[in-house]
């Protein structure tokens, strides 16, 4: 039978085993600062190769931790951001749409709503190649069915660059004003979220599919 001086120590003793425990687990899940500076130092050589590096790096060393050096994630990730500005701006272009029906300039009301089809086009592709990317090299895929999965990512990241262009190449006819501006300008720069993410998926096509 355990005696009342004894059981201080075994609580003393299971402590101990909880705290080394957890102390094992933290040194497991946190990255070391090395670590988190390779990664981002890999986001940034890897940015330097699409069009527009400085948006890339900042738009995604935030999430080094989880890209690590891993191409594959990198382009998810790239994807996954590129889907979230997409949906903004489809959501900015259906309230302008829709507050453009009131108003008498026919274009900017037509041209508005091309847009917004347009980027809802977009967005299913882009949701459709991050979808594919989650699921590349699943268990049991030949390297035939990845280049097949890889090229489906291509096509659709492809095909929403030219939906996102086809918006602003709709206001050409529309009279210059801060619709017209405002719409370009923030169209414009999701493209360039597109394009960054189209260039990360060729690169990882390329050198990380065999």
């Amino acid at each position: 039978m355990k005696t009342h001086t004894q059981r201080p120590l075994l609580l003393s003793l299971l402590f101990a085993t909880l705290l080394l425990h957890l102390q094992q687990i933290a040194t497991v899940a946190s990255p070391s600062p090395a670590s988190e500076s390779n990664s981002t130092d890999y986001i940034r050589t890897s940015c330097s190769a699409t069009l527009y590096p400085e948006i890339c790096f900042t738009s995604l060393s935030r999430y080094a931790t989880a890209i690590q050096q891993n191409p594959a994630r990198l382009a998810r990730v790239a994807i996954g951001v590129t889907l979230s500005r997409a949906r903004r701006m489809t959501t900015y272009v259906s309230n302008l749409s829709r507050q453009s029906d009131y108003g008498s300039d026919h274009r900017a009301a037509a041209a508005l709503h091309d847009c917004f089809s347009n980027f809802g086009d977009a967005v299913d592709e882009i949701r459709g190649s991050l979808k594919q990317m989650r699921q590349l090299g699943a268990a049991g895929s030949s390297a035939e069915a990845l280049r097949f999965q890889m090229s489906n990512v291509q096509t659709w990241m492809s095909a929403a660059l030219t939906d996102e262009e086809t918006c602003t190449d709709g206001f050409e006819d529309v009279p210059e004003g801060p619709v017209k501006s405002e719409v370009c300008y923030r169209a414009a720069k999701v493209k360039k979220f597109t394009s960054n993410a189209l260039a990360l998926v060729n690169s990882y096509a390329e050198k990380g599919i065999p």
